[in-house]
């Protein structure tokens, strides 16, 4: 029977029973595994057959991680690594070479842009970016020498929105690899391989987990790309643990109930926040005042779980904003059953300069809330009396 839904493909993608014939996974917490031939081993290694050898090179419960987020996205291979910035890496670096260029989006997580600007250079790797509220400034960005586009959509803190069908086919047309960070949408909500992207990337840390337990990372999309991808994984060693990919495989399996209640917590609290006087302004996709509104109704199921604010006084109103908080934590950390606030400009993003902070849409009072799973007048509430408490 093929598997179509998703809430069945997220249940029911496993790895084959061993012969115990268990009804839940077991862990496979083997560095390695046995062969009973000198010609077994000698085959697996040349790739005629499917045995596994070491845990760097492939494990029963990573693969089956992997196999369920390729169903899910609608991809033809994948490969599952050890955290988010690592899949982001390792999705990039082997298909590029020296004098090559990669097109940007401009508001994406900072560490990503530290690796584009920083160490990408090193090795004559140039990066050039465009703006989510401009994506019309890709165009004149093309090059001989471009090799990706890469994007976030919802973009990371500012909440922007970019059109996966429109930059699709500018891609499409030049030859260009489409590279998709898809975390904040979780492909419950959004699949962008549908719209033309080549390969999606997730940390795994955030909605998959949803429990802020574990690390991980994952890449999905084109078969010939993914082989690439692989083969440079398996000497730089970015491996995920057999118990995390266990937890993230597991934790899958409720992803859409757990989305809903993120999603209807947060449009509830941004459309109740929107007008607050304290708030300069607020983004949440799925609100009408969202500048890309039409565009993320077309192409996500719903919102999605993040919402973002700028406070009208700065950076002493986001610190005085985040210290009242009572129940709501402060941490870096996106995704969890549990609201989550972050002041990006002092956090996450402090690395960059004040200018490109404000190029990316991060304002000194922005504030990102990950909004979580609890009883939502009590989430709204400690965030009235963190506004009221703004001097």
């Amino acid at each position: 029977m093929e598997k179509k839904n998703f809430n069945t493909i997220a249940i029911r993608t496993q790895s084959e029973r061993s012969q115990n014939k268990e009804h839940s996974v077991p862990l496979y917490l083997s560095s390695s595994f046995v062969f009973d031939q000198a010609e077994d081993l000698r085959a697996a290694f040349n790739e005629e057959t499917d045995d596994y050898i070491y845990s760097r090179y492939g494990n029963p419960n990573v693969d089956e991680f992997a196999e369920k987020i390729c169903q899910l996205e609608g991809a033809e291979a994948g490969i599952a690594t050890s955290s988010g910035m690592s899949a982001i890496y390792h999705a990039i670096t082997p298909l590029l070479q020296a004098g090559d260029h990669i097109i940007s989006c401009s508001s994406i997580f900072g560490a990503s842009h530290t690796l584009f600007t920083k160490y990408y250079p090193r090795f004559n790797i140039q990066c050039d970016y465009f703006s989510a509220a401009h994506p019309n400034e890709l165009l004149n960005l093309i090059k001989p020498e471009s090799r990706i586009i890469y994007l976030e959509t919802p973009t990371n803190p500012a909440i922007e929105i970019i059109d996966l069908e429109w930059v699709g086919k500018i891609a499409k047309a030049h030859n260009l690899i489409l590279v998709v960070d898809n975390c904040f949408a979780t492909p419950y909500l959004q699949q962008p391989i549908k719209y033309g992207a080549d390969l999606v990337i997730h940390s795994a840390t955030k909605y998959f987990d949803g429990q802020g337990r574990v690390l991980g990372g994952v890449v999905v999309g084109r078969k010939d790309l993914i082989r690439e991808i692989y083969l440079f994984a398996r000497i730089t060693g970015p491996s995920l643990s057999p118990f995390n990919a266990w937890i993230l495989s597991k934790s899958i399996e409720t992803l859409s109930l757990r989305m809903d209640r993120h999603c209807a917590n947060a449009l509830q609290l941004a459309t109740d926040l929107e007008h607050h006087p304290s708030i300069e302004y607020l983004r949440y996709p799925f609100l009408p005042s969202h500048p890309q509104h039409a565009i993320a109704k077309k192409q996500m199921r719903a919102g999605g779980g993040i919402v973002s604010f700028s406070l009208k006084g700065g950076l002493n109103a986001g610190q005085q904003f985040m210290n009242a908080l009572q129940m709501i934590k402060i941490s870096p950390n996106l995704g969890d059953s549990r609201t989550i606030a972050t002041h990006p400009a002092s956090s996450t993003h402090c690395k960059l300069s004040p200018e490109d902070r404000m190029k990316t849409g991060i304002t000194d009072g922005l504030i990102r809330i990950s909004v979580g799973l609890e009883e939502y007048e009590d989430i709204h509430q400690d965030i009235l009396q963190a506004l009221e408490s703004i001097k």
